[in-house]
């Protein structure tokens, strides 16, 4: 099928494509642990995600750089007070919209064209991305809105991390990179422009050096093909046990033992 924005993220674009964040469902990243029976559910229409308000926030902002927060604003009637007002949180949303509209140099990298729907295929799967603003010859860029941008992440095994491995954002930039680079021979700088929900909002451009995404996208030649034969029904997915899908969904069988509450330390 040919990709619109309109049909996206409909269930049959999903069926046949990948994309970073079904991957993720998948996968997981350093920092989350993924699910596969939880990215089947997804994929099946079985298994919708709570939309927070912290997601919408982000997307209050992704709505406006990308000229449609009118629409947005219609379609979530739970962004206004009785009187008509924004809520607090979207309030502070058009303050993190002015303080990266003020700063000429964050500007520049979302002055690309936007919302930019490329296809591709990579470890015998067919992948979908969308760009948040593309600068053709010069950058590929990805508006991310978040609580601290300088935040370090504990995670067992690995130590402390920045945000961009904990969330995966590197395993994104990989996958954007070589997807702009089959449909355009051109192989472009990844980076992030973030921006916080803090009381004063902080801002960053922040690039994701190319060593490090051949690095990650080797990760994701690893992992595709059981993605694949789990999408095909090839074999049974595993429950990780501790997603919100996952208990919903439980049944218990027998007792556990106390010692099994928090797992392996």
């Amino acid at each position: 099928m040919i990709l619109t924005a309109e049909n996206y993220h409909n269930p049959e674009a999903n069926r046949e494509y990948l994309s970073v964040s079904q991957y993720k469902d998948f996968v997981g990243t350093l920092g989350q642990l993924g699910c596969e029976e939880y990215a089947l559910a997804k994929i099946d229409g079985a298994w919708e995600d709570e939309t927070t308000t912290a997601l919408l926030v982000g997307s209050y902002v992704d709505a406006h750089f990308e000229g449609t927060l009118d629409i947005f604003k219609a379609k979530h009637p739970e962004l206004f007070k009785r009187d008509g007002g924004l809520k607090a949180e979207y309030v502070r949303a058009e303050e993190i919209i002015n303080r990266i509209e003020r700063d000429e140099y964050f500007m520049k990298f979302m002055s690309g064209q936007k919302q930019v729907i490329m296809t591709g295929e990579l470890f015998g799967a067919k992948w979908k991305i969308k760009i948040d603003s593309l600068l053709p010859h010069i950058a590929i860029v990805d508006l991310k809105i978040m609580d601290n941008i300088n935040k370090a992440f504990w995670v067992k095994d690995s130590g402390y991390m920045d945000f961009t491995q904990y969330w995966g954002y590197d395993i994104q930039g990989a996958i954007y990179q070589e997807i702009y680079y089959q449909n355009t021979g051109e192989r472009l700088p990844f980076y992030i422009a973030a921006a916080t929900k803090e009381k004063v909002p902080n801002i960053e451009i922040i690039q994701i050096d190319n060593d490090h995404l051949k690095t990650k996208l080797y990760e994701v030649e690893q992992n595709t093909p059981k993605i694949i034969a789990l999408k095909n029904r090839e074999i049974e997915p595993i429950r990780c046990g501790i997603c919100d899908y996952c208990k919903h969904t439980k049944v218990l069988t027998r007792p556990i033992h106390f010692s099994e509450l928090i797992g392996e330390i």
